[in-house]
């Protein structure tokens, strides 16, 4: 399998992982506060980061890397899971699943700016036409407007593609993809688990299990070891052709927020969802060059 293919891969399988945020998400926050769930998923992944770190005897990152870092967690710990839970307590999840279709460009648009890709014009139509299709979906359910909702979703989708592309960079420039995710919840502890303690729940056992259960998919899965899979795709496969596969999470998001959740999807959520896939397919046959460093 070539690089490509096997980046690819691991894309898909890191996407399969976070496909389940937005459903857990809004389980968890039906119970539990926005803050004290952005917090919290972020502290106990970083307290397991911290324990395999030091089972691995893995040095501090370096002094030029740390900034780096800590910009990557103030996008991947902090914006994306807060502007998340704060949407779910608005939206449906299979809404927001269509809404954060628009990730895929971003990271694009971003990879070509601070990661020196250069997609070739058959790769940007067919991202731009993918995110032109997310957006009207968006602007036709709200009625030709942008909702509370929508507008957290938007800014979830920009921290997240600014934190793929730096997490990208970091692998790019010789870190496991394992070891950047690990380095990011464990430099936001300080952070993270005051926040967390501060905004937890006055009585524990009140939080049914379901909302529990939420929790700790999110703080395992989608803040820890999906970007085990997710980072190392990035290098493997190049930061544009693989941030194509987030496409996908659209589709997979509906169908386990009509599952999980019991959300109703309408029809063109599906057909939006199934042209964006024709879209993803197309991108992926498009090169990518990348810029001299």
């Amino acid at each position: 399998m070539s690089r490509a293919s096997l980046g690819l891969l691991l894309g898909f399988v890191g996407v399969c992982i976070f496909d389940g945020t937005l459903p857990f998400t809004h389980i968890a926050v039906e119970h539990l506060s926005p803050l004290f769930v952005t917090a919290g998923r972020a502290a106990v992944a970083g307290l397991l980061a911290l324990a395999t770190l030091l089972l691995l005897r893995k040095p501090w990152p370096a002094s030029r890397q740390i900034g780096t870092i800590a910009l990557t967690a103030l996008c991947i710990v902090g914006g994306f899971p807060g502007f998340t839970a704060l949407a779910m307590k608005s939206v449906p999840a299979s809404h927001g699943g269509v809404v954060l279709g628009i990730m895929p460009l971003a990271t694009s648009a971003i990879s070509t700016l601070i990661a020196g890709e250069r997609p070739s014009p058959a790769f940007s139509l067919a991202a731009l036409t993918g995110a032109a299709l997310v957006i009207g979906f968006t602007l036709y359910e709200g009625g030709g407007s942008l909702g509370r909702g929508d507008l957290f979703l938007l800014a979830a989708a920009l921290s997240s593609a600014l934190g793929y592309v730096l997490s990208g960079k970091l692998v790019l420039k010789g870190m496991a993809g394992w070891e950047v995710i690990s380095w990011v919840l464990v430099i936001a502890l300080p952070v993270t688990i005051p926040l967390a303690l501060w905004s937890v729940p006055g009585e524990l056992a009140a939080v049914p299990p379901w909302s529990w259960i939420g929790f700790v998919y999110v703080a395992l899965m989608s803040q820890y070891l999906g970007f085990f899979a997710w980072n190392a795709s990035l290098a493997l496969g190049g930061i544009a052709h693989v941030s194509q596969v987030q496409l996908l999470q659209t589709f997979v998001t509906l169908l386990i927020a009509a599952i999980l959740n019991g959300e109703s999807v309408a029809p063109s959520a599906w057909l939006v969802a199934g042209v964006v896939l024709l879209l993803v397919i197309a991108a992926n046959r498009a090169k990518v060059g990348r810029l001299k460093q």
